[in-house]
């Protein structure tokens, strides 16, 4: 992940976790501040004797964080709650307008450009739609769009936006012939510093980069069906299949960022003609694929993009599309679990919500019938967040930079 400036920079009425630290004391403080909402976001709400009980502080610390974290404005009391014996309980949520991320979400086919609370509402969003992505264009598009997006949200909370998040697929230039765009168009990006020039166009704002696959793994994980699991792979659908990699509970990015390229894994493909062939998994399981299958039976590829929620109009290409593809994630599944015993193997993407039902129980049809000698067994589920989840994961890098848990507090001067 890449980052411009220090979070918190730009709200001085709010103390973000992601300030300065000052001391070792200081930074346990940060560290129990961050554990404690990332406690109440996984549960929703939770009374101070259980953030206690499940933290190991004494209720008086508990107390003194909770009532900080109230005073700031990022947690919420709820009504008393009256029990058996002692005194009623009170319930502590997120507050939703505690804190804000901007997410831009840079896809192959479209960019979306989203304000998010601290409870993963999207408050505004702006779309574009194109061929291809071009740099300037998108940096046009982010520029024309912002004034608007900010009117959305009262003048008087801009001061708690945390920063600006960008999801967006790495080394864009290498797939210029799957995209088929004209040569040389996506090599701008190899010298384009997207962070660099975010921060000139929106100030002081901190902008952090990842990975569009990762960045959707880490919504999954921090605000859908995937906290319910310790390990999990991640597949993301979308022009191009991406995906990522949960373990003991903290998404693993890796050494550059890039672990959970699933996309880049080798599968058996078999093609129309009955012919098999070693491909990548991104030439069988993309979107884009899909759109060559519609191309081909006469019909406008961008039908995929304009119609997001409603693709019954081009069954008979997209039940190819699904055999094919759930065939070879079932592929991909063996052998993710021939390297590490997940628990659960997720499967999202930018389809509309039956089309990600069809394609689960598809690959958990080919799954059954594979050879899974020697593998420990996991279950394989959709995801819970859909074609928003990079849009999310973007926004959510500067939100989980300046209040998720990070151990790292402890260390920091």
């Amino acid at each position: 992940m890449e980052e411009t400036a220090p979070a918190g920079a730009t709200n001085p009425s709010v103390v973000l976790p992601g300030g300065s630290r000052g001391s070792t004391q200081t930074g346990m403080r940060l560290y129990n501040e961050r554990l404690i909402l990332s406690l109440i976001r996984r549960h929703r709400s939770l009374a101070k004797v259980e953030i206690a009980r499940l933290t190991g502080l004494s209720t008086q610390t508990t107390t003194v964080i909770i009532n900080r974290l109230e005073a700031d404005g990022l947690v919420l009391a709820g009504e008393p709650q009256r029990g058996r014996i002692g005194q009623p309980s009170v319930p502590y949520s997120l507050n939703p307008a505690g804190a804000f991320g901007l997410g831009l979400m840079i896809g192959r086919r479209s960019s979306d450009l989203v304000l998010m609370d601290f409870t993963a509402g999207i408050r505004a969003r702006r779309r574009t739609i194109y061929s291809f992505p071009v740099p300037e264009d998108i940096m046009a598009f982010a520029e024309r769009e912002m004034p608007s997006l900010l009117a959305e949200l009262p003048e008087a909370q801009h001061g708690r936006i945390s920063g600006l998040g960008v999801a967006m697929p790495f080394e864009l230039w290498n797939w210029e012939a799957d995209l088929q765009t004209p040569p040389g168009v996506l090599g701008k990006w190899r010298d384009f510093n997207v962070a660099a020039e975010l921060s000139r166009r929106f100030g002081p704002w901190p902008v952090h980069v990842c990975n569009d696959a990762t960045s959707a793994c880490a919504a999954e994980l921090t605000f859908g069906a995937g906290a319910a699991y310790r390990d999990f792979a991640y597949f993301y659908i979308g022009a191009f299949i991406g995906g990522g990699i949960v373990l003991n509970g903290s998404l693993f990015p890796g050494r550059s960022g890039n672990a959970g390229a699933l996309g880049s894994m080798p599968i058996m493909r078999r093609e129309d003609n009955g012919e098999t062939s070693v491909q990548q998994l991104i030439r069988t399981a993309s979107i884009y694929q899909l759109e060559r299958r519609l191309i081909a039976a006469g019909r406008p590829g961008t039908d995929i993009w304009l119609s997001p929620e409603d693709w019954s109009s081009f069954e008979e290409p997209l039940d190819a599309w699904v055999t094919a593809a759930a065939e070879a994630l079932a592929q991909a599944i063996a052998a993710l679990l021939a390297v590490i015993d997940f628990e659960a193997v997720i499967i999202d993407g930018a389809f509309p919500l039956d089309v990600r039902r069809r394609l689960v129980a598809r690959t958990n049809e080919h799954w059954a019938r594979m050879d899974r000698q020697g593998l420990t067994d996991a279950v394989v589920v959709e995801g819970s967040i859909g074609r928003d989840a990079r849009a999310i994961g973007g926004a959510a890098l500067p939100l989980l930079a300046a209040f998720a848990r990070d151990h790292d507090v402890l260390f920091r001067d």
